[in-house]
């Protein structure tokens, strides 16, 4: 290897390694928050290394908020919702991808552009909705608005049109109906695509929080980030139990991602078929 390949590679790794302490440090900077107390935190040599509060803000964070509650809510709503919107956008996306229908293209474009539309702006609506339905402070508020995702469609149609049309018409000479062809043959080599879009949807209604602080009105029903927000007292915050729950509040996440990594990058450039 000659000195300018040598020192290029060194360059580029010097410029990732640089990359990766600026984007692992904010969650460092939590773990540390979540085992020292909020003095140590804002002195004016800030600590970074481990405390020996972790168990006390833990405990004190759980009679805050109930720790367990909290996470089922999280993790019951994102992993349900996870499912039935991936479904739901799945199907719509093989039906924009493989079926010619009148209006298809038209259909298509509105579901881009609401894309566009504010989320702010249909909160009043959909509140009123939900009002009107009885479903107010309980999971179907939470779980089924939004479930048909334009983004999580759009994606699986971009990598369902990559499937190749021969094979499905093949299926159906073979008297394959269209839901076997759409499970059998259509979604197994979908994987690296609905590892994607499934990171993605989880991501999103973990993080959700405007409309399940307008939805929900019982602590009972309170999602992580509901439950974290309500630590932020008017007089004081305690940053040691606020870093202890964003710190368990990244593990779920992290968790899913990882179960999933093998597939990401593959699904959002695009599926092939072997």
């Amino acid at each position: 290897m000659s000195q300018r390949k040598l020192l290029q590679k060194i360059g580029l790794y010097a410029v990732l390694t640089v990359g990766v302490i600026i984007s692992l440090f904010p969650f460092y900077w939590a773990m540390i928050g979540a085992t020292n107390e909020s003095g140590k935190m804002f002195s004016s040599t800030p600590t970074l290394v481990p405390g020996t509060k972790l168990i006390e803000n833990i405990t004190n964070l759980n009679e805050s908020i109930g720790i367990g509650r909290v996470m089922f809510n999280s993790l019951f709503v994102a992993g349900t919702y996870t499912v039935l919107s991936l479904i739901i956008c799945t199907m719509a996306a093989y039906a924009f991808a493989k079926f010619h229908f009148k209006g298809r293209n038209v259909i298509f474009t509105i579901f881009l552009l609401s894309m566009m539309i504010p989320y702010h702006a249909t909160v009043i609506p959909l509140f009123k909705m939900m009002a009107a339905f009885g479903w107010l402070n309980t999971y179907k508020a939470l779980i089924l608005p939004n479930l048909a995702y334009p983004f999580a469609i759009f994606l699986m149609r971009q990598n369902m049109l990559a499937f190749p049309d021969a094979l499905i018409e093949a299926a159906r000479i073979d008297g394959a109906g269209e839901w076997r062809i759409f499970f059998r043959i259509v979604l197994p080599s979908m994987k690296p695509a609905l590892a994607a879009t499934a990171i993605f949807l989880f991501m999103y209604q973990w993080n959700s929080f405007l409309w399940p602080l307008i939805a929900v009105s019982s602590e009972e029903m309170y999602t992580f980030p509901v439950a974290l927000s309500s630590l932020f007292g008017l007089s004081r915050i305690d940053y040691g139990q606020v870093m202890a729950g964003v710190t368990l509040a990244t593990v779920p996440i992290i968790v899913f991602f990882l179960a999933l990594q093998r597939h990401f990058i593959s699904g959002m450039l695009g599926s092939a078929v072997k």
